[in-house]
């Protein structure tokens, strides 16, 4: 398990920096899968909260460690990220306590319903995959504040970071994959730091969650191996930052989207 975690993570580290995953898509089925395969009937019952906890606290330091890459290519344009951080990070707390709520099954189908409404929205609305990309148009207030508040709600909610509402946003504006892509990472911290500390603080007193090796939800063991782990994937990837032609960029981040569907439709 411990190899798994860390090759994981390496693989989250790497779709971190180049196409702005959370590393929810990868975290999230895996670790469910583990969780739902021990005898603690207790891990077993909150699987998907703990496998969604943990992702979203995986992303505090994922995120930053990529925004900090991205940032030193000159990717991010700070003027567009700002206005939406605090709406995002409100946003979070909400999806954090509507996911705690919820059965971890409807968890889990909430999770693949997002990803096909995701994938046909890409497919077949003009705009992601092939765009004339140029300046990227900004948004009004009133605009900001609703998209940052639905892009914390449902990422926090199901774990997964921002990049797969944020990365189809900045690219319908006019932005490039590779812009588009750096973007959805300090977008995503908000929401990571916001969704770990409600999904701790909530569960704190719950007697259904497990004790001892959790902060509230948050598996620390699978924490600090995946983190481990995603250090080593963005060094390894960061030399390929901004140099992956832009169609084939789209195309890739949806190939990955579909192979996470495919996973937690099986598991």
């Amino acid at each position: 398990m411990i190899l798994l975690l860390l090759m994981c993570g390496c693989i989250v580290g790497s779709t971190t920096v180049l196409f702005g995953f959370g590393g929810g898509f990868f975290i999230v089925p895996l670790l469910y899968a583990l969780l739902t395969t021990g005898t603690d009937s207790r891990i077993c019952d909150a699987a998907m909260h703990i496998a969604v906890a943990t992702s979203t606290c995986v992303m505090i330091f994922s995120a930053s460690m990529a925004t900090f890459r991205q940032h030193q290519t000159g990717m991010i344009d700070w003027c567009l990220v700002r206005p939406l951080v605090g709406y995002i990070a409100s946003g979070a707390v909400l999806g954090a306590i509507f996911a705690i709520s919820m059965q971890g099954i409807w968890v889990k189908w909430i999770f693949i319903s997002y990803l096909v409404i995701t994938l046909l929205d890409s497919f077949f609305r003009p705009g992601f995959v092939t765009q004339a990309a140029g300046s990227v148009r900004p948004m009004s207030g009133g605009v900001t504040a609703i998209t940052g508040t639905t892009i914390g709600i449902v990422a926090a909610f199901l774990g997964v970071g921002g990049s797969v509402m944020t990365v189809p946003l900045m690219r319908r504006r006019g932005a490039k994959m590779a812009q588009a892509t750096a973007m959805a990472n300090p977008l995503s911290l908000p929401m990571a730091l916001a969704g770990t500390l409600t999904y701790i603080v909530i569960a704190w007193n719950d007697t259904a969650v497990p004790g001892r090796g959790f902060a509230g939800y948050v598996d620390v063991q699978a924490f600090i191996l995946l983190v481990a782990g995603s250090w080593l994937g963005q060094k390894l990837s960061a030399p390929l930052i901004g140099r992956i032609p832009d169609r084939f960029y789209a195309k890739s981040y949806l190939g990955l989207l579909i192979f996470v569907l495919l996973v937690m439709v099986v598991i």
